[in-house]
């Protein structure tokens, strides 16, 4: 795959805007207290993975500067496809797609049907597990449950563990919600299947995500049309 030309720079090396915020305000959750991390044995073994790329950003401190994002934001353009950020950088047009996403993060962007709506079917393996979690059967975990969750999961199995910190992603740095909000009940069941949670196009699903926050204006309403 070809990478894609990125746009030219916006400041001058050296001279950018301070970059105070993080690049989520939610992930920063799980790691103010460094226990919660430390609970997970396998953290190198995640941070390696397909989704360890979330954990590499947090680490580096990541942060973006607020002046530059108001910037693009405010001169975004209205534009037919879904799923692409264009924005008005002095004369010339610049576009954020999927692609570029893809390239950045290295996640996995294929596309799928029912992205945000998988099957996954309620065993008593799952049962179990969100009682362990302390999660409602019909919902999935918010990021309140998930740091209650990693203060106690000394003793479980480390498959059980892995699926914890896997869910620590998802609902910290993929989803991004409110800190007592439910996940997407569907996305969460799918921990259930660690391979299959593994390989699953989460770069789509948080690229989802960021259009529908910075483009809310702007008729996204579905996955479906995602384009690179």
């Amino acid at each position: 795959m070809d990478i894609p030309e990125l746009p030219r720079r916006i400041h001058t090396l050296g001279e950018e805007p301070p970059a105070v915020h993080s690049i989520s305000s939610r992930s920063w959750e799980f790691s103010s207290s460094s226990k919660n991390w430390d609970l997970i044995d396998e953290y190198e073994e995640l941070k390696e993975s397909k989704l360890g790329v979330f954990i590499k950003f947090q680490e580096l401190g990541f942060d973006w500067a607020s002046r530059l994002v108001h910037y693009m934001l405010g001169f975004q353009l209205d534009i037919k496809k879904k799923y692409e950020l264009w924005s008005l950088v002095g004369p010339k047009p610049v576009r954020f797609s999927l692609l570029k996403f893809e390239n950045l993060t290295g996640l996995n962007c294929e596309y799928i049907e029912d992205l945000e709506r998988p099957h996954s079917a309620v065993t008593k393996e799952l049962t179990s597990f969100w009682e362990m979690l302390g999660v409602h059967l019909e919902a999935g975990p918010s990021t309140q449950e998930i740091i209650a969750a990693l203060e106690r999961c000394e003793g479980w199995s480390r498959d059980d563990r892995k699926r914890l910190a896997y869910l620590a992603i998802f609902t910290g740095y993929i989803k991004g919600r409110k800190y007592s909000t439910p996940t997407r009940v569907s996305l969460a069941r799918l921990v259930m299947e660690l391979e299959r949670f593994e390989n699953y196009p989460w770069g789509r699903v948080a690229f989802k995500v960021l259009m529908d926050l910075n483009s809310p204006g702007l008729g996204v309403h579905s996955s479906a049309g995602i384009g690179c």
